[in-house]
């Protein structure tokens, strides 16, 4: 049988971040400062479920978004109080014998965190609630996500899963840990688009812009699946579909709903959709639709 051709074998290399200085970018460039953090918890519903093991590293970072200097790892894990659900055991592979007696140290966490200019996380809708609710004396920072402020497709991904992202980038890592999210991410924020800029440039642009909570109030029945596609969830207490959209998609989106929605004949009880203004300070908290 003959050998496969280079061509056809793809490696992936183990994600190992090293403390200190990168080599990338320019030091002497003015710097910021970011907080890249995960979580595993005991469900997926921020204002009921616990943390078991919260991971946040820092760095540094250039205007060209290149990474200058990397910080250490810290993590914790916490005793819920409950017992862990089996699926939540067979995913991360902790136990609850791994967190007897175990606690976050609140005021270190809180510190690290505050000390950074921006906070990232690959699902900030999960993450930013449930570390606000347990850590309570965090202040309001700028928080960016990953998952939905990078165009993935535009930057040749397919996906937005960070474990099929960071294979697509040739890097692999054991998921479903805090820690090892946390240094995924880092190394995936590091790749270099096709024009040559890390992935952390556009993140760091795209959190700084407003974006928009749209809610199609008074949207017919028969829209609904319509809505669903295009990217719109249900939030069942407030009764209404809603996405969010950066200030930059909200006239395609607003055109959307006028041609699709809220056109004459499909039966809306409202004239269009209302609008909720958010920055990277205010998104992703509790107070938001989902």
């Amino acid at each position: 049988m003959a050998e496969p051709a280079q061509s056809d074998i793809r490696q992936l290399r183990r994600v190992d971040l090293h403390v200190g200085e990168t080599g990338f970018g320019d030091p002497d460039d003015p710097q910021r400062v970011a907080a890249v953090l995960d979580v595993e918890t005991t469900g997926l519903d921020p204002e009921s479920d616990r943390v078991i093991e919260l991971a946040v590293r820092r760095f540094r970072y250039d205007p060209g978004g290149h990474i200058t200097e990397i910080g250490r790892a810290w993590c914790w894990r916490e005793d819920p109080g409950v017992p862990l659900p089996e699926d939540i055991t067979r995913i991360t592979g902790i136990t609850d014998q791994d967190l007897i007696g175990r606690r976050i140290d609140d005021r270190v966490a809180t510190d690290i965190i505050s000390s950074a200019d921006v906070v990232i996380a690959h699902n900030a809708a999960f993450d930013r609630p449930i570390v606000e609710k347990r850590l309570t004396d965090l202040p309001i920072k700028q928080w960016a996500c990953s998952c939905v402020e990078i165009d993935w497709a535009a930057a040749g991904f397919e996906g937005r899963s960070l474990g099929w992202l960071c294979a697509q980038a040739g890097w692999f890592y054991d998921a479903h840990r805090a820690q090892g999210d946390v240094d995924a991410l880092i190394q995936l924020l590091r790749h270099e688009r096709t024009d040559g800029r890390p992935l952390l440039y556009e993140l760091d642009g795209s959190s700084s812009c407003d974006s928009f909570v749209i809610e199609a109030v008074g949207s017919p029945f028969s829209t609904k699946d319509a809505l669903r596609m295009r990217g719109y969830r249900w939030d069942p207490k407030a009764q209404v579909w809603w996405r969010e959209v950066m200030e930059f998609r909200l006239l395609e989106e607003q055109a959307w709903l006028a041609s699709e929605v809220y056109v004459s004949g499909k039966g809306a009880r409202a004239l269009g959709p209302r609008l909720t203004r958010r920055d990277a300070y205010s998104r992703y908290r509790l107070d938001s639709p989902d």
